[in-house]
């Protein structure tokens, strides 16, 4: 249903390093990067994702800090541990350690870190092991 989300963040830089490394096990990267010099303000954007198809941005600016929910697909259980591991090594709070949440559905396996800003980013599998 979506074909992409934004969000501001408060240090760019910051928040394009934490995604480098945060999103990495998930398969997703770096794929666009939109410049001032792109856009004739002061305004810098990331796009992340995979084949070619950026869907999860963020861009620098005034930010709501926290209150953001943002869930992505993981492909397996093991890769949900190895994002958590992999926020968390590059500083986000634990906000859910990888698991069951049956409440939703008996395969739904998730985590759920902090990111810098305190937005609660997701990885959940769906696929039952």
């Amino acid at each position: 249903m979506i074909d992409h989300v934004g969000f501001k963040v408060s240090d760019f830089e910051r928040s394009k390093a934490f995604y480098t490394k945060a999103l990495a096990p998930l398969g997703y990267g770096l794929l666009m990067e939109i410049t001032p010099d792109m856009t004739g303000t002061d305004s810098r954007h990331a796009g992340f994702g995979k084949d070619r198809k950026p869907s999860f941005w963020f861009g620098n600016g005034e930010t709501t800090r926290g209150g953001l929910h943002i869930a992505l697909v993981a492909a397996t259980r093991a890769d949900v541990d190895a994002f958590h591991a992999a926020a968390l090594a590059v500083g986000a709070t634990d906000n859910g350690a990888p698991g069951l949440r049956p409440i939703y559905h008996p395969g739904y396996y998730g985590a759920f870190v902090l990111d810098p800003d305190g937005h609660d980013i997701e990885a959940v599998c769906h696929v039952p092991e």
